[in-house]
């Protein structure tokens, strides 16, 4: 098992990158998941519609028994409209319709305010938050990109509220998420670990991918360096980590080992701390 420490980086990774360029490499891999954005949009999208559509059938169907009470002479002719009909069905529908397109609409809504709070660009301003909020959000933007791959396995333990740039470690969270499911060729398992340790939390990725020789776990923080295929990646992930990780005082294990998968945890401290020189 092959293990790196943010603590002592490989060369070309000392080098600080600023807020301006981690926010752009953010954009930049937003950019690279709106396909996946858009689809996890488009499909609750298409269900109401098709919803809408058959919910104005059945109102022009209520409209008709309507119509009849109201010119009809007798109460067997109005049955018979509602057995012609069908109206039992339509009423019973009409309710898994309506509950149906409201789940739609509120996954539309989460998807959309996910993506609003993973977007915010707060520069260096730090606050006291909710790890797990963020990381909702995160998972809920990169969810087209792990769904049809890994299973995602939580193991998590009750945090505090933690002082961090809230913006830049939803990017790292981000960044470890499309890793491991790029690292898992057709389906496996991604888990997500969390614990409180003295004074600081710690959030482990795990996958069962293809795992990483020594000669790529030693490049692994170099700035655009990338295994991945043209297209599909910056080679600022890791570097962008390492760079945010290392303005909140934290650090980072890495162990992996060809066939078996890759394990990343990071600590970050509970109270702001001064930055690592």
């Amino acid at each position: 098992m092959n293990d790196d420490s943010l603590g002592e980086p490989v060369s070309h990774t000392g080098r600080e990158l600023d807020v301006h360029l981690i926010h752009s490499e953010k954009m930049a891999s937003i950019g690279q998941l709106a396909a996946g954005v858009a689809h996890e949009i488009n499909n609750p999208v298409g269900y109401v519609f098709s919803n809408l559509k058959i919910m104005a059938k059945y109102i022009r169907d209520l409209q008709t028994i309507i119509d009849t009470i109201d010119t009809s002479s007798s109460l067997e002719e109005v049955k018979a409209v509602k057995r012609n009909i069908d109206y039992t069905y339509i009423r019973q529908d009409l309710e898994d319709l309506l509950s149906e397109s409201v789940y739609g609409v509120e996954t539309i809504i989460d998807i959309v305010s996910a993506l609003k709070d993973f977007s915010y660009d707060d520069g260096d301003e730090y606050k006291e938050v909710d790890l797990y909020k963020g990381l909702n959000s995160t998972l809920s933007v990169v969810n087209n990109e792990i769904k049809y791959k890994a299973e995602i396995v939580k193991q998590f333990s009750d945090l505090p509220l933690v002082e961090c740039v809230p913006s830049q470690i939803n990017q790292v969270f981000m960044n470890l998420l499309v890793n491991a499911a790029h690292a898992i060729e057709e389906t496996g398992v991604i888990t997500l670990s969390t614990w409180v340790e003295g004074d600081r939390v710690w959030f482990e990725v795990a996958d069962n991918g293809v795992g990483m020789d020594e000669a790529t776990l030693s490049r692994i923080y170099e700035p655009f360096f990338t295994t991945k295929p043209p297209g599909q990646g910056t080679g600022l992930g890791l570097a962008i980590c390492y760079s945010i990780l290392k303005k909140h005082n934290a650090t980072m294990e890495v162990e992996s080992e060809l066939g078996a998968g890759t394990r990343f945890r990071f600590f970050l401290p509970i109270k702001r701390q001064t930055p690592m020189s």
